[in-house]
């Protein structure tokens, strides 16, 4: 199979005064107002008799001798901001899609720090020309992309160059995070992407740990095996950690891997939210790919990571409705519905990162479709116990533009519904508030930690190419954790 994320990180990324001769599509930044670049060669009224009226995102090809110039809007430029950039530079990207080198201004504007727009602006161009190929056999179904020329003046070629490089290291780990949840479940199982991880720790910066069924089982991990009893696939559970000199606080990432859910004897319909489900696991993938990158970054925080791993299938030995599991932290769970799996695979990785003793947890997860109801498909839930953190997360959600929308985690009037009489509690909370009752569910793992809960079901997949996203798979929430690991403190009491 091609992985089609390492074309995102083979792209020749570089920064330059002015627009290289190899180059045969060049995207010029037109705004709403103010001067229009010359090399264009042609005017705002000519632009605006075609319909341009440089509008963030839009486009307009002009033909010349050596290629195409592209005329990109970039909106009013005293409203213009990282995320406008960004999505101006996917546009870009994605209208000059047959070409292979490229070459922009869009970093080089007024008003938007000479780094940030050049990272901006790198993002987007790479992120919208990722195509996954995975088995397909035509010559072009891959991205054609090769080199991308960011422009810069003298006095901004500095940042821009820094910039530049942080956008293609993240722009590399959301790639990668796509590529692993795009990926068909008999090609990537629990055991596969242990392994992934063991490859690029090193290089990463990174001590990985392997956990295997027998390990767990001795762990208590009762969540984990629970799951995985109707599989012929064995689960892994992996623990990354990244451990700078003199690190300024320790985070704790949790990522929901179920590499394939049937829903268990909870069997889900045949509909399209099934055939989807080879992206539950599109948590881990998010968590795996954060981490593959803080050493590039320069991250200044401990993190340490726990995949769960494993398939939920319907089977002669899979998990009955009644059944009782005894977690990782002692807790027991009574299991009303094999499909509600999500969390208890988490709840043993939160209970594991509350021992590691980190100063805050998040855990990110395609946990419910009730998000998708409250929310739709292009919006995160985002609940938490401690606010202060949960509005760091926020804070990040918001630079990387993955938008988020946090739900209340009003343990006061619902904990009583996942009351059982034959357990501590059980798996599932009723018909209502399923989002908020989850998550009430995983916060029982948390102890008196901070934590935050990202329910990403809704974005985790896209159904058309839109802005910075290729149809498939997303990879939403791993720009939001980079910028959480390296923006992180510590929450106060």
């Amino acid at each position: 199979m091609i992985d089609a994320s390492e074309a995102v990180t083979a792209v020749n990324v570089s920064t330059v005064r002015s627009v290289p001769k190899t180059a045969t599509a060049v995207g010029y930044a037109v705004a709403t107002k103010g001067s229009v670049a010359r090399q264009l060669g042609v005017n705002r009224s000519s632009l605006s008799a075609n319909g341009f009226d440089g509008k963030v995102g839009q486009t307009l090809v002009v033909p010349s001798n050596d290629g195409i110039a592209v005329a990109v809007g970039i909106g009013d430029p005293d409203e213009l901001d990282t995320n406008a950039l960004r999505d101006a530079a996917a546009a870009f990207g994605r209208c000059a899609a047959k070409h292979a080198d490229l070459a922009t201004t869009l970093a080089d504007v007024d008003g938007v720090d000479p780094a940030e727009a050049a990272q901006a602006v790198v993002e987007g161009v790479l992120l919208a020309s990722y195509r996954y190929v995975g088995l397909k056999t035509a010559d072009d179904a891959g991205s054609k992309l090769e080199s991308l020329a960011v422009v810069a003046g003298s006095k901004r070629s500095k940042g821009a160059e820094l910039g530049a490089a942080t956008g293609q290291t993240i722009a590399s780990a959301a790639a990668f995070a796509r590529e692993l949840a795009n990926t068909p479940p008999t090609y990537l199982n629990a055991k596969d992407i242990a392994d992934k991880a063991v490859a690029l720790g090193s290089d990463a910066g990174l001590t990985v740990e392997v956990f295997n069924k027998d390990q767990l089982e001795a762990m208590g991990c009762g969540g984990m095996i629970g799951v995985n009893r109707g599989s012929t696939e064995p689960p892994r559970m992996v623990k990354l950690t990244y451990s700078p000199r003199n690190p300024k606080g320790h985070l704790a990432l949790v990522g929901k891997g179920i590499m394939y859910d049937s829903g268990g004897i909870s069997i889900k319909g045949g509909d399209a939210f099934h055939q989807a489900m080879k992206m539950d696991m599109s948590g881990a993938a998010a968590v795996l790919a954060t981490m593959s990158s803080l050493k590039a970054l320069g991250c200044k925080s401990k993190v340490t990571a726990w995949l769960m791993c494993t398939d939920n299938m319907p089977s002669g030995s899979a998990l009955k409705l009644g059944d009782v599991l005894t977690m990782r932290n002692g807790k027991t769970v009574e299991v009303l519905n094999t499909d509600a799996e999500g969390r208890l695979v988490l709840a043993d990785g939160l209970s594991l990162a509350v021992e590691e003793g980190v100063d805050a947890i998040v855990d990110i997860a395609t946990l419910t479709g009730a998000v998708l109801g409250a929310l739709g498909p292009d919006i995160a839930g985002l609940l938490g116990t401690d606010q202060s953190f949960v509005d760091q997360v926020k804070e990040s959600s918001e630079r990387v533009d993955e938008p988020t929308w946090q739900l209340p985690l009003d343990r006061k009037r619902y904990r009583k519904l996942l009351d059982t009489p034959y357990a501590d509690m059980k798996n599932i909370g009723g018909p209502y508030a399923g989002t908020i009752t989850a998550t009430i569910f995983l916060s029982e793992f948390t102890g008196d930690v901070p934590y935050a809960h990202l329910d990403i079901a809704g974005p985790m997949k896209i159904d058309a190419d839109t802005g910075i996203y290729s149809k498939g798979a997303s990879g939403f929430g791993t720009r939001t954790l980079i910028d959480l690991a390296c923006n992180f403190t510590p929450p106060t009491a």
